[in-house]
């Protein structure tokens, strides 16, 4: 399998296999931070699912109406807050490191766009 990096305004992401620990990367234009593999699958995961779930909740909400929802697995926990079509997201790792990550609303479409064709396993 082939490292890959993908990055856009505000966001980065990458898969690199062949690293002994650390598989994932997920960042933005100043800061990054390396997850497992297991980190990295819960995060596309649970993202993709915030996002479905912003998706869905569109049409129940007035236009000037903001929301956010959030989801958790063992290893990271997410919340998406703003407009069902453009909304932050933040990121926690429950293990380890502990770290805190947050993108904004102008760089989570990119985010989710190279989640959906990043080949992890």
């Amino acid at each position: 399998m082939v490292r890959q990096l993908k990055s856009g305004m505000g966001w980065r992401l990458g898969w690199n296999p062949d690293a002994e620990i650390f598989q994932g990367l997920v960042g933005t234009d100043s800061w990054a931070v390396e997850l497992t593999k297991a980190e990295l699958a819960d995060f596309c995961r649970l993202v993709l699912q915030l996002a479905e779930t912003m998706h869905a909740m569109q049409p129940e909400l007035m236009e000037e109406e903001r929301m956010g929802c959030e989801t958790e697995s063992d290893l990271v926990w997410l919340e998406v807050e703003g407009f069902p079509h453009a909304y932050r997201l933040r990121l926690i790792l429950l293990t380890g490191r502990r770290t805190e990550a947050e993108w904004t609303e102008t760089a989570v479409p990119g985010l989710l766009q190279a989640i959906q064709t990043l080949q992890v396993f």
